[in-house]
């Protein structure tokens, strides 16, 4: 068993090369990942790991969710792998990355038991990034018209666990949401030049079907 997983998961182990902890990578696929015991930032070369610079402890926080916690969206397993956390007036919240059963990968946001499933859109769609997005205004993605809702400007807090491309050492990043009526929902992401595009919808937290949450009291909430 890894620090900070369920005792059941299992994966491909790996030696942290600063301080030779364990280091379990739960996809094989992950480019970076963090080390549970020196909080070193770890990248992929290959077989080898570079450490490329270290994060503080992990802020505590209320979600349930953690690394090796499994579920399913649309009748797609999916495993939870890592995270990026970040903060803003109002509070805090989780980018958890999750690598479905079929090989593609999804993100759950986790903002005060507020719950959303995004997937990356190929091609990115047409938006004026250029003159910017301004709330109320309307686009279509996909098969759907999203209005945008907020624009938030947050600031990085720190990764845990696997993800799919290098992200550390941030420091501020505006998102643009986009919703619509049926619940669906979308994140323009202003980390990256051009911009990302997640599109996906709003979720009750029981119909994701999670298995091997956090324990800790005050959890679950009474209903």
């Amino acid at each position: 068993m890894t620090a900070g997983l369920p005792g059941r998961v299992t994966g491909r182990q790996a030696t942290c090369p600063n301080c030779g902890a364990p280091i379990l990578f739960i996809w094989s696929g992950a480019v970076q990942t963090t080390c549970a015991y020196c909080q070193s930032v770890l990248v992929r070369h290959d077989l080898d790991l570079e450490r490329v610079g270290a994060v503080g402890d992990v802020p505590p926080d209320s979600s349930p969710v953690q690394r090796g916690a499994t579920g399913r969206w649309r009748n797609r397993g999916f495993t939870v792998v890592g995270r990026i956390m970040y903060e803003y007036a109002r509070g805090g919240w989780n980018e958890w990355h999750l690598r479905f059963d079929d090989g593609t990968g999804g993100w759950l946001s986790d903002a005060q038991l507020e719950w959303a499933v995004t997937t990356l859109v190929e091609p990115a769609p047409r938006l004026p990034f250029g003159v910017g997005l301004r709330r109320g205004q309307s686009f279509v993605i996909g098969d759907a018209t999203y209005t945008v809702s907020t624009i938030t400007r947050a600031r990085y807090r720190g990764v845990e666990g696997e993800l799919p491309f290098v992200y550390w050492d941030k420091a501020e990043v505006q998102f643009v949401d986009l919703r619509t009526p049926a619940a669906r929902f979308a994140t323009v992401d202003f980390s990256e030049d051009p911009p990302l595009v997640f599109a996906g919808e709003f979720v009750a937290f029981d119909d994701l079907q999670l298995t091997g949450l956090r324990a800790f009291e005050g959890w679950p909430p009474p209903r």
